[in-house]
């Protein structure tokens, strides 16, 4: 059984025009991680390059190199730090799947599967290394603030994560704090950096900010979503893979605190006993149905998709304006 959650995408809701807008610089960026990726240390390159050179959209350096276009910044030093925010996203996949012990990244196997754990964490810590020297060569104190705060932030979001797995006692409150330091910070902090280097004023820097961390919190949600109303083919994993895993998100939180007391017995057995099978998850996603817990996921992602939209309205109308605008609306009615 799966759900096909119903959408409803408002205009365009496609990277497309976003993409076009930035390709120039996103060559460059290319180009950068390419270099950036070398190492005498032949398993490096490999390992960094089969997650770098699988197929994701690239979506936090696109957001980088438009942000910095949106404030019209003359200089070089966004391509840097795009590549770095694209390292720093790069080792918290491969962290990430060694700790939920994953064995699927982006539709092929996790590095782990290939390489090793060991492998895994310590290329990752690689490529952290290189995200920083590529801050310190754009000579930016404030940006290299921004990105290392945001990278102590996203581990406390990991550890955060731990501490709530299989707990279905989390609250709502408790599980937004964790995608907003575990993923959305990562999006405030890749759209701040632009405005910063630009010397943009403070309004300016915090409205990019505010749009990168809403934007990042709305993509989380839509995510926890996807897991149980998507379509396993285009999710680059199985449906149900965070079931199966024990993980607590926002579907199975409104779930529990909405069910009954012999639904709520039920989600203590999957989720904290880890006592979950094929058929469990039918009957998870029943109740999700029941209690609209996959419907009301998507309409908080609505309601912070709203808000950083909204931090928009600060800068003049312009076509890269606009594409962040639609970038907006493709997050939020994505299938993929």
């Amino acid at each position: 059984m799966a759900v096909v959650v119903p959408f409803e995408p408002q205009g365009s809701n496609s990277l497309d025009r976003l993409v076009e807008l930035v390709a120039a610089d996103m060559d460059r960026v290319n180009a950068t991680i390419l270099t950036r990726t070398g190492s005498e240390v032949t398993m490096i390159p490999e390992v960094a390059n089969h997650l770098i050179s699988s197929g994701g959209k690239r979506l936090r350096p696109v957001l980088t190199l438009a942000m910095a276009r949106l404030v019209d910044h003359g200089g070089d030093g966004h391509i840097k730090l795009a590549a770095a925010v694209e390292f720093m996203h790069t080792a918290t996949l491969l962290h990430d799947d060694v700790v939920d012990e994953s064995d699927m990244r982006r539709g092929k196997l996790a590095a782990r599967m290939v390489w090793g754990n060991e492998a895994s964490v310590l290329v990752g810590d690689f490529l952290l290394g290189q995200a920083f020297k590529m801050m310190v060569e754009v000579g930016s104190l404030k940006a290299l603030e921004i990105l290392s705060a945001a990278a102590a932030v996203i581990a406390e979001g990991e550890v955060m994560q731990l501490a709530a797995a299989n707990n279905t006692a989390t609250t709502e409150d408790e599980y937004l704090a964790v995608i907003r330091a575990k993923t959305a910070e990562l999006f405030a902090a890749a759209c701040e950096v632009g405005p910063v280097i630009a010397k943009r004023p403070k309004a300016e820097q915090a409205a990019c900010r505010s749009f990168g961390m809403n934007l990042g919190i709305a993509f989380q949600l839509v995510d926890d979503a996807l897991d149980y109303g998507g379509v396993a083919a285009k999710l680059g994993k199985n449906v149900g893979d965070d079931f199966r895993d024990g993980k607590i998100t926002l579907p199975v939180v409104l779930a529990f605190r909405r069910g009954t007391d012999a639904e709520r017995d039920f989600w203590r057995r999957v989720i904290e006993k880890s006592e979950a099978s094929d058929a469990d998850l039918e009957h998870a996603i029943g109740l999700m149905v029941k209690q609209r817990a996959i419907e009301d996921t998507i309409q908080r992602a609505r309601h912070y998709g709203a808000i950083a939209r909204d931090a928009l309205g600060l800068f003049p109308d312009s076509p890269m304006k606009r594409a962040l605008e639609e970038a907006v609306e493709f997050t939020i009615s994505r299938t993929h």
